[in-house]
């Protein structure tokens, strides 16, 4: 069995073929799925396909690239969506100093508010970090993110990161990056990191592992990233897939993969 811990399945590339996709991931042994908020609108797709998929769970928040959007009652709303036992964190929030795309004061401000939404709604919480190390560690160590724990999706950082992370109690998720040949310095990071707190993902649609890459990501590829974990750690990919999936469900609280 298997878990995509982190994949954007209500986003318009899969309205042609969203459930042919899922019977895809389904079909090559993937159980469950963690689909993830980026702002209001994607918030509640998730949600909504969270309640019509057992099998689904739902993340809402702000991606720092969308922060600038938020306005009055957005917090409101989260708060009425997290409601849903069908929410399982609060994310994907955080830092993105590589585009910018909301002003860096605008991204910090918002990224404290939303850790502290987290905590007050009890959820773990799902970083996004890019070129922004040291302000996401100290904002996650003076908002005391450590009490309401989380993971670091999409875990493409240095050492540093890696440490840090863990020792705020973070997992570390890792995607089709690993997978890729320039990835040497991600794949010596993940030969340290503890199995026990190592989790899957696709973030499909984006970052196709190889041997796809090129084609739109899906959630039937993070097979390749559970098989790269396995050769890397020297252990069967039944052994990847049994303790990637127990930690995903330990950490987001999910008691029914069905």
């Amino acid at each position: 069995m298997l878990i995509d811990s982190h994949c954007h399945i209500d986003d318009a590339r899969y309205d042609a073929d969203r459930e042919a996709m899922i019977q895809r991931a389904q079909a090559v042994g993937v159980r469950h799925f963690v689909t993830i908020g980026c702002d209001l609108e994607t918030s509640r797709a998730a949600v909504a396909l969270a309640k019509k998929h057992p099998f689904i769970s739902a993340t809402v928040g702000v991606h720092p690239h969308e922060v600038k959007h938020i306005k009055d009652g957005w917090y409101d709303e989260f708060r009425t969506l997290a409601k849903s036992s069908r929410v399982v964190a609060y994310g994907e929030i955080g830092l993105d100093y590589h585009y910018d795309h909301s002003p860096r004061d605008v991204q910090r401000e918002r990224f404290r508010e939303q850790v502290r939404l987290a905590r007050e709604l009890r959820l773990p919480i799902v970083i996004h970090t890019r070129e922004a190390q040291e302000d996401t560690i100290a904002i996650l160590k003076e908002e005391k993110a450590g009490e309401a724990g989380g993971v670091f999706h999409c875990f493409s950082g240095d050492a540093w990161l890696a440490k840090d992370a863990l020792d705020l109690g973070f997992y570390l998720s890792f995607s089709g990056v690993v997978t890729f040949q320039n990835a040497t310095m991600l794949r010596d990071i993940v030969k340290t990191v503890p199995l026990d707190r190592i989790l899957v993902e696709t973030d499909s649609p984006y970052l196709t592992p190889a041997p796809h890459r090129g084609k739109r990501n899906e959630p039937a590829y993070v097979r390749h990233v559970a098989e790269k974990i396995a050769e890397i750690h020297g252990l069967s990919v039944q052994d990847i897939e049994d303790v990637t999936s127990q930690n995903t469900k330990r950490l987001f609280k999910i008691s029914s993969t069905a």
